[in-house]
């Protein structure tokens, strides 16, 4: 309990420190509640509970419910923060070179992680980062060519350096480091490092009035309901904001053109990859339990290893292989199997979609094949001995014993992998990527999309525009699509135990 409160009280002041209030005051019930519960007698039960629902709470339902909010929202590309920063953002997207500007020589410079500008103003060298303004500083070392190369209190980034490290030079090309306190001034910016430039946005922001004005074009931007500037005549800034939208997105994924359509084919694509790979996987599984469940097979041991190795390789590796193999210029299927023959397995969207079924059981089937000898196994022997006694055929024994005692142990394991298969991403991912693309689509979607590929392309984390609010408005009706699909299938399979 001593480390738990130095680490709650810990995460407490960082969350002041950030002004994060909501999480600060999450945090203090929460360690509260820790210290009644583990420092009194009369909560024994609590002392077990509390780290589970302390998970649940935090991994389950704080992201059902943000992705609930999220998905009433309009938050995505151009509406990613509040609106202060869509007005930081439109001002430097309106960043200009001051005309008369001239290019001063520069050092990058570093103290404590910090990077900021020195910069040699007319032989005096000034320092600043982008929160502080430039400053002029005292015994600073300057080269012939007048570039800053011992600032005191600064370590002056080498050259070197700069151009090994990509991740440095593109802090470094964003830094803006303001030329004074006041931001009409500017900032100075620099391209490639050794030389910089005032720039200032030509843009002025009125927080009392909530407006942006063009000083060029004396235009007037004010904020509208959906979270952006607009301006008299129907101009927008791209730099916006993200505001409750109420049920737009949930609107917009059955009636906007753009998606509507694409949207249709994947969620019919959907249900179908999800129903075929249960249905295959499972007849092949039992099919090749039911052979090697026969005491008359010799080597039972070695052939089942054999046959349940798909499984112990994880399935991103394996479709990676198979994409491999499937590749229509290089690839050993048509190599091997079709002489040669440019079969494009991967760019036709029905051989695609075959290609995935195929894989996919390829992958699934022995799951199904040891769930199936074990229930097999333990089908009561004096049932199957009363049936041949009584003149059942094998036939007759399968349909009317084998399956439907079958199905009580292997119906909800069924529901299950139907619901796995609905959001089976990897599988998606790694073999085709959703490709091919629907053809003069808008959207980034292709034929071999299920919805749980369709809300990544969408969310835009692959690249690309993204829309996290119709990412998450899709993620909330999947998640109701199986959870009715799964409460009607286990209440009818309850009338199963009833065999």
């Amino acid at each position: 309990m001593m480390v738990i409160n130095a680490i709650g009280v810990m995460a407490i002041m960082s969350a002041y420190a950030a002004g994060s209030w909501v999480v600060l005051t999450v945090l203090v019930v929460l360690l509260a509640l820790a210290d009644w519960i583990y420092f009194s007698r009369r909560t024994l039960p609590l002392k077990y509970l509390y780290p589970g629902l302390v998970f649940l709470a935090v991994f389950q339902l704080f992201t059902l419910a943000y992705t609930g909010y999220v998905a009433f929202t309009n938050y995505g590309t151009g509406h990613l923060g509040s609106m202060q920063q869509a007005v930081d953002a439109a001002l430097i997207q309106a960043e200009q070179r001051v005309e008369d500007s001239p290019s001063y020589p520069l050092a990058v410079v570093r103290e404590d992680g910090e990077i900021g500008f020195a910069i040699n103003n007319d032989g005096v060298v000034q320092v600043g980062t982008e929160e502080e303004p430039l400053e002029a500083v005292a015994g600073a070392v300057v080269d012939t060519a007048g570039t800053p190369i011992e600032v005191p209190g600064w370590d002056v980034v080498p050259r070197a350096e700069l151009f090994a490290d990509t991740a440095l030079q593109e802090q470094v090309v964003e830094l803006r480091v303001p030329v004074s306190d006041e931001a009409a001034d500017g900032s100075i910016r620099t391209r490639e490092g050794s030389t910089g430039a005032v720039y200032s946005s030509s843009l002025t922001w009125d927080p009392a009035a909530r407006t942006l004005t063009d000083a060029e074009t004396g235009t007037v931007y004010s904020p509208d309901d959906r979270g952006n500037f607009v301006s008299s005549d129907g101009q927008r800034l791209a730099a916006g904001w993200y505001v409750p939208v109420g049920f737009d997105n949930f609107v917009r994924a059955f009636t906007d053109t753009a998606y509507a359509g694409p949207l249709l084919q994947v969620t019919a694509w959907t249900f179908g990859f999800g129903i075929l790979t249960v249905l295959t996987s499972f007849g092949l599984g039992l099919v090749l339990a039911m052979i090697y469940n026969d005491q008359r097979v010799r080597g039972q041991k070695v052939l089942r290893t054999i046959f349940i190795l798909p499984y112990a390789f994880p399935a991103f590796m394996s479709a990676l292989l198979w994409r491999g193999m499937l590749n229509s210029e290089f690839g050993v299927i048509n190599e091997w199997f079709f002489f040669g023959a440019n079969v494009d397995w991967l760019g036709d969207p029905w051989l695609a979609k075959f290609v995935i079924l195929w894989v996919n059981l390829w992958l699934s089937y022995p799951y199904w094949f040891l769930v199936s000898t074990g229930a097999l196994q333990a089908l009561p022997t004096d049932v199957m001995e009363a049936a041949r006694i009584d003149g059942a055929g094998r036939l007759r024994q399968f349909t009317s014993i084998s399956l439907p005692l079958l199905m009580v142990s292997t119906a909800p394991l069924a529901i299950a992998s139907f619901a796995f298969n609905f959001n089976n991403f990897t599988i998606i991912f790694m073999l085709t990527n959703g490709g091919p693309a629907f053809p003069g689509a808008s959207v980034p979607l292709g034929a071999t999309d299920i919805l749980i590929s369709a809300i990544y392309q969408i969310s835009g984390v692959s690249g690309g525009r993204a829309d996290y609010g119709l990412a998450s408005a899709l993620s909330i009706i999947v998640f109701i699509v199986i959870g009715i699909i799964s409460a009607l299938a286990f209440r009818q399979t309850r009338k199963l135990e009833e065999i």
